[in-house]
């Protein structure tokens, strides 16, 4: 009894194609870009879905995907097989796209004032928690916060005004920002 054949990249159609691609056949090179489209995107509809978290992102992970496959072409080992290269690839800028945008689920907005309608009794523009976990924070910090995240202003004319480095300036945006959370989650508790 003989083995079956194995089908190494010689076999591979979009192997094939690639390596006809990169002699310069620029149709083959349409049509493998239009298949791994095809394939990339089902990647990302199944993963987006497992995440539940919508499918306004998937043709984004699908544009980067072929953009990188296009620019890291010359990377791929022509002794080896296209196919795990670019599911490794779209994987990544699939997982990239997610992390972009975070943990929100598409949810319908039909009756959204029920959900976010503030109680009767409360004005909802009031900031006084908000203002109080603020004045909290050490001066240079609350200075920083108050510019930036509710001035509008840009860590250059902040970074500037406190004569600071705009490195610092992030860096103590980042520390007080993670400061409020953890004080706000204290304070909910």
């Amino acid at each position: 009894m003989h083995a079956p054949p194995v089908e190494g990249p010689a076999d591979d159609p979009w192997s094939k194609m690639m390596k006809a691609a990169m002699a310069g056949d620029e149709g083959v090179y349409r049509r493998l870009l239009e298949d791994i489209g095809r394939s990339v995107r089902a990647m990302a509809r199944a993963a987006f879905a497992r995440a539940h978290v919508g499918d306004a992102d998937i043709e984004d992970a699908v544009q980067e995907t072929l953009l990188a496959i296009h620019l890291k072409r010359h990377t791929w080992d022509p002794n080896q097989k296209l196919g795990p290269w670019v599911n490794a690839i779209a994987r990544h800028k699939i997982i990239d796209a997610m992390r972009r945008r975070g943990a929100r689920r598409a949810d319908p907005i039909e009756d959204f004032q029920d959900f976010l309608a503030a109680p009767q009794e409360e004005d909802p523009h009031d900031l006084s928690d908000a203002k109080r976990l603020i004045d909290a924070l050490p001066a240079r910090q609350r200075d920083i916060v108050q510019s930036i995240s509710l001035d509008g202003q840009s860590i250059g004319a902040t970074a500037t005004r406190l004569s600071m480095t705009e490195v610092a300036v992030r860096v103590a945006l980042h520390r007080a920002l993670k400061s409020l959370g953890v004080a706000w989650r204290r304070s909910v508790e």
